[in-house]
């Protein structure tokens, strides 16, 4: 059954978040390293949170893995992903794993 990664970045009052960074530096190392065991992914950027009402998160990156094996995979070679978070935010990611059933 696939499974899918989460990775959400919430807004916060003194936190800041460098899309051009995310987007063409972060995922590529996400790709560069993660990607041979990865079969999607999405990137969502947060602009709004319903009418008239600011969004909460920045954005949800979604990495869809074949499996719970292949997204183990992806993580034991993660590191290099994970020690770039600081280079384009400063807020505490969220995480939501999940089996994707639609």
């Amino acid at each position: 059954m696939p499974v899918s990664l989460q990775v959400m970045y919430p807004i916060r009052d003194d936190t800041k978040f460098d899309y051009d960074y995310y987007l063409t530096t972060h995922m590529a190392l996400v790709g560069e390293h993660m990607g041979p065991h990865i079969q999607s992914t999405l990137v969502t950027k947060g602009v709004a949170g319903g009418p008239d009402t600011p969004p909460s998160l920045y954005a949800v990156a979604t990495i869809v893995f074949a499996d719970q094996e292949a997204m183990g995979k992806a993580m034991k070679v993660s590191a290099p992903v994970m020690a770039d978070i600081p280079n384009f935010t400063d807020t505490t990611p969220q995480i939501l794993i999940g089996d994707v059933v639609g």
